[in-house]
């Protein structure tokens, strides 16, 4: 028996690589493994039934963490509050849970008296420099390891060491993609879609219908209070609660597939198929709530800000200094985004057509064209001079020197 302090915590999937893992680690490095599954809004499989195959597979404890509230409120929020889309389109699905998952590998490890995390990422993925950042961000004295990258497990290495230890795990059912999913979103990856010419077929899609044959449209009212929907029609919703509603509803309609090619981390180009109806809805109702509540340079600059926080929630930062000093910034935007947003869901679309704020900027006498207009006109004329004096100044120099643009 080896001592308590040379166990290895594993985050545990459920799976063939992960299953195996837990008998390849003790093989290969002698130690005792905790198998940990945190429950993020993954669905499939019963966590008790995950926690018993761990126990099935070799792992001296098994934990189960169920963190769908916390991840939902804590991760989701700050991402819908800083309308997070890595490079214009991903809601950041996968990004956003792998620092709660290390939050409670590190939690367990802690617990059971452990000193190595270790995780089933390979080694061209972004998903083990996000859990080895987090996991060494919040504890420095840890060491990270990975069974598929740095043991050789393989896919036909797990099958075989599976078979060759009767493990109770399926591994003769070929599934051709890769996917990660969770409240926030799903993930689809590999098999013919590595070929960028391949369109997705249907069996790609679960979260999401068709949109092409789309039911009748779906009228919804979401309510913010700072930032974060607190009611969906008139009924009080937790974060988790609006999250799974909006996919309940938005994913009928088709909406939030997104097909794309993105710049990973480790420099690889890789073609995702994501699939995120209620955070793709929400965003874009959040957004329309901002357009009323924000102050346009305040607006303006957040916009910069949101890249900025996507790219590092995406690139492993989620702890680092940099994104808690955009977090603080993102917070003190939120304190007037409170409101109402009436958007229709359709076809593959979010279009909203109502909002009704408090805390609105909008002022219908400054805007209206009709009788009632407030808006001194007079004064357009005086503010169109000094806007543009530097221009016209810049421009009667050129002349004079004769570099005229030839207008």
């Amino acid at each position: 028996m080896t001592a308590k302090n040379d166990r290895v915590v594993l985050a545990y999937s459920g799976g063939l690589d992960t299953s195996v893992a837990i008998g390849w680690i003790g093989e290969q490095t002698g130690r005792e493994v905790v198998a940990v599954a945190v429950d993020v809004g993954q669905g499939g499989e019963d966590l008790e039934v995950i926690r018993q195959r761990a126990l099935d597979c070799g792992a001296v404890e098994a934990y189960v963490a169920d963190a769908r509230d916390e991840f939902a409120s804590e991760y989701c929020m700050p991402a819908l509050k800083a309308n997070a889309l890595y490079e214009g389109k991903y809601p950041l699905v996968s990004a956003l849970s792998r620092p709660v998952i290390a939050k409670h590998l590190v939690r367990a490890a802690r617990e059971f008296g452990a000193h190595t995390v270790a995780h089933g990422c390979t080694g061209k993925g972004n998903d083990q420099v996000r859990f080895e950042v987090s996991i060494t961000s919040m504890a420095p004295d840890m060491d990270c390891i990975s069974p598929i990258r740095d043991l050789s497990l393989t896919r036909d290495v797990s099958i075989a060491y599976a078979e060759k230890h009767n493990l109770p795990i399926e591994t003769t059912k070929h599934n051709p993609f890769s996917i990660d999913q969770n409240v926030w979103g799903r993930a689809i990856e590999t098999g013919f879609l590595e070929d960028l010419w391949n369109a997705p077929t249907k069996d790609v899609y679960v979260y999401t219908d068709d949109p092409t044959y789309p039911p009748l449209p779906d009228e919804v009212v979401i309510t913010f209070d700072k930032g974060i929907p607190v009611k969906i029609d008139g009924r009080p919703v937790t974060p988790l609660e609006a999250i799974q509603e909006m996919n309940r509803r938005a994913g009928a309609q088709g909406i939030g597939r997104i097909d794309m090619v993105e710049d990973r981390l480790v420099g690889i180009k890789s073609r995702e198929i994501y699939e995120a109806p209620g955070a793709i809805a929400l965003i874009e109702a959040h957004q329309a709530l901002e357009s009323v509540t924000l102050e346009r340079m305040q607006r303006r600059y957040k916009r910069g800000v949101e890249q900025i926080w996507g790219e590092l929630v995406y690139e492993a930062q989620w702890y680092s200094p940099l994104k808690k000093s955009l977090d603080a910034f993102i917070e003190d935007t939120q304190k007037f985004v409170s409101g109402d947003i009436r958007m229709v869901l359709h076809g593959g679309r979010a279009t909203v057509n109502g909002r009704k704020s408090d805390a609105s900027l909008y002022d219908f006498n400054l805007a209206t064209y009709d009788s009632g207009d407030s808006f001194d006109q007079s004064s357009s004329r005086g503010f169109i001079d000094i806007y543009g004096l530097q221009s016209k100044l810049a421009a009667a120099r050129d002349v004079r020197l004769g570099e005229s643009s030839g207008y």
